[in-house]
């Protein structure tokens, strides 16, 4: 068994890999995240959205293809108009929430970041491989789609160097590669109590490999004399999401779905989050309440065990 811990797309990074293979495959491993990094961080002076970002209402960018499919990839779940949005980016640069400066904006400067973000102003050239912002202002931000998208090359590079058994663990985001340790025994995945200490957890999921991501309010938040305010914003009215869920898991087969599909379900909130997540294939969902009610969709009753 080889692992590797370190900090990369502001979060940590744990790989395992339990076959019995050499070193180097975390040294490419940790290249890919660095090079991912590097062309899509919106937080360093350089990369290929920040080039974006800074030419739009200007002109379009070329970037390298696999940044092309991924936008493209975030612009189609956008245009769906469920609740995820990659052009949230001057929003969430307005209320800064997890970032040094965050505040509560004034009501005129969130009523003018609005007009900023809808992504049927995103054009996409797939002959020229580019992007073009239409509107000045406007900022893509592809934190809410990068890691599951990441997690997901990382695991064609593992099968094609014939890893048999890993986890690939993005900050949370959990991408399990081939089979358990044990042949006969599923894989056991706990599930994090949004309302308790870190590494606490409401239950576990036993599965086969597939994609575990969660989409929640406890990781960033803003105090304002006594209300609370999260970093999940609803593009409608330019303020964090109000609803009864503290966070979405959804397990499916690629992460990135993970990522699309837990943001859409938590802006939708429980009932219709639950009736959209048991209307999609191969994809189900664990969402828990603010006032700690675990509810699953039907593909997981069998398969969680609760701590409680």
């Amino acid at each position: 068994m080889i692992k590797q811990s370190f900090k990369a797309l502001g979060t940590k990074i744990n790989l395992t890999i339990f076959d019995d293979v050499s070193d180097y495959i975390l040294v490419e491993t940790r290249r890919l995240v660095t090079n991912y990094e590097n062309r899509l961080t919106v937080n360093r002076d350089h990369s290929e959205v920040v080039s974006i970002n800074q030419n739009a209402g200007i002109r379009p960018v070329k970037v390298s293809l696999d940044t092309f499919f991924l936008i493209q990839q975030a612009v189609q779940a956008s245009q769906l108009g469920l609740g995820f949005n990659v052009a949230i980016g001057p929003l969430v640069k307005l209320w800064q929430i997890g970032f040094e400066g965050a505040h509560k904006p004034e009501k005129k400067a969130i009523e003018a970041v609005i007009t900023q973000i809808n992504p049927e102003n995103i054009i996409l050239n797939k002959a020229q491989c580019s992007v073009f912002l239409t509107k000045k202002g406007m900022a893509l931000d592809l934190g809410g789609i990068a890691k599951g998208y990441i997690a997901d090359c990382i695991k064609t590079i593992w099968l094609k160097n014939h890893i048999k058994s890993g986890i690939i663990d993005l900050g949370g985001n959990i991408l399990l590669v081939g089979q358990h340790l044990s042949d006969n025994q599923a894989w056991r995945i706990g599930i994090q109590n949004p309302s308790d200490l870190r590494h606490k957890v409401v239950g576990y999921i036993r599965t086969s490999a597939c994609a575990i991501g969660t989409s929640g309010i406890y990781e960033r938040r803003l105090i304002v004399g006594n209300r609370t305010y999260h970093h999940m914003f609803d593009s409608q009215t330019g303020f964090p999401i109000e609803n009864s869920l503290a966070s979405v898991t959804i397990v499916s087969k690629l992460s990135i779905d993970g990522e699309i599909w837990s943001t859409i379900a938590f802006y939708q909130g429980l009932e219709a989050g639950k009736r959209l997540v048991e209307s999609l294939p191969n994809i189900e969902a664990i969402f828990i309440t603010k006032q700690n009610e675990v509810v699953l969709t039907s593909g997981l009753i069998q398969r969680f065990d609760s701590v409680r």
